[in-house]
């Protein structure tokens, strides 16, 4: 399929890079294809960002059928721009496609898209230390019908915004609160999915977490409530004495790109790793008994996000006595030094753009 191009007739003013928060900028265009059974994915095309018009019976609306993603693209220090393993968010995105019954994509094409509209966008990406570009491809269904079914037609499309740090404390320890009455996934659903239903599932939580003083809560699994799923929309991991934890995934748990880069990085390293079920009690214990533990939680938008303090019941653990580790400044510097290109990619991981 050939990619239309229709540019807008006037352009945005760019925003203060030393003022940039998150996701409230959008870009002077959006990439938009949509889909029906008769012609399948069909129509791809880069126009000006704008509104959508939906009947107010669009079934995304009502029945929540819609998944996305979430990537950055980086300006390097000799003004280049490139992607961070932008094939394994479109290869997640047809994973959660298939849980919600949507039409997969063709991953290279959705791939050439992107480059397409960023090379067109290119002077929206920042280059101020720590900003990004934030990239959003979306896919929602739009048939107009009231009735619980796998709708017939969608709209794949991907909006840009430049960001700057995810949160505003920077790379500095956070303070998490463990929900023990509420979970964000089961086992058997969707949260193996990037739904919105998952994230909309966290919201109460969050608030409660956020009241308390607390900057995210960390989740326990749904059957039991008793091992540690997420933190936030963020995988987590521990480091005990050396050793490199994290939930193994078991199908409520979001498979994270820079999740596997991390454990990816450690086989490279040699670090002992373990993916398997950690239980909120072992790493109070671990804490209490005096073995040297870090925390952190890993994603896209903040890409490594240590963790200084865990309130559990009536139990409060500062962690590394609330300060970075060693071994979570060493996955940060290594991952944003790779994507920014102040580092060699061994992994080959880099997407060039423009």
């Amino acid at each position: 399929m050939e990619i239309t191009i229709t540019k807008a007739k006037e352009l945005k003013p760019k925003p203060d890079e030393s003022k940039l928060g998150f996701g409230q900028i959008f870009t002077d265009h959006m990439f938009n294809m949509d889909y029906n059974p008769e012609k399948g994915w069909h129509n791809p095309r880069i126009e000006p960002y704008a509104s959508f018009e939906l009947d107010p019976a669009t079934m995304v609306l009502h029945y929540g059928q819609a998944v996305f993603e979430g990537l950055k693209g980086y300006r390097t220090e000799d003004g280049n721009i490139q992607l961070f393993r932008p094939q394994e968010n479109f290869h997640r995105s047809n994973s959660s496609n298939r849980l919600l019954c949507i039409p997969e994509i063709d991953e290279h094409f959705a791939l050439d898209a992107l480059k397409q509209l960023l090379t067109l966008e290119k002077d929206w990406v920042p280059g101020a230390p720590g900003t990004s570009l934030y990239i959003r491809p979306t896919i929602i269904a739009t048939d107009a019908f009231l009735g619980v079914r796998a709708s017939h037609t969608y709209r794949f499309f991907i909006i840009l915004s430049p960001v700057g740090a995810y949160y505003p404390e920077g790379f500095s320890p956070v303070k998490i609160w463990v929900s023990t009455r509420h979970v964000r996934a089961v086992r058997g659903g969707v949260g193996e999915a990037k739904t919105p239903g998952n994230y909309a599932a966290s919201l109460y939580a969050g608030e409660q977490a956020h009241k308390k003083g607390y900057t995210q809560v960390l989740w326990l699994d749904g059957v039991e409530q008793r091992y540690v799923e997420e933190v936030g929309s963020m995988n987590i991991f521990f480091v005990i004495d050396g050793d490199l934890i994290t939930p193994s995934l078991n199908g409520s748990i979001l498979p994270g790109v820079t999740r596997d880069s991390v454990l990816a990085l450690a086989n490279l390293w040699n670090i002992p790793c373990t993916e398997r079920r950690v239980a909120i009690r072992e790493v109070m214990d671990a804490q209490k008994d005096g073995k040297a533990v870090e925390v952190f939680g890993t994603g896209t938008a903040a890409v490594v996000s240590p963790v200084g303090l865990i309130k559990f019941r009536d139990e409060e653990v500062t962690i590394n006595d609330n300060k970075v580790g060693p071994v979570t400044e060493r996955f940060y510097k290594e991952l944003t030094d790779i994507q920014y290109g102040r580092a060699e990619d061994p992994m080959g991981w880099i997407e060039p753009v423009c």
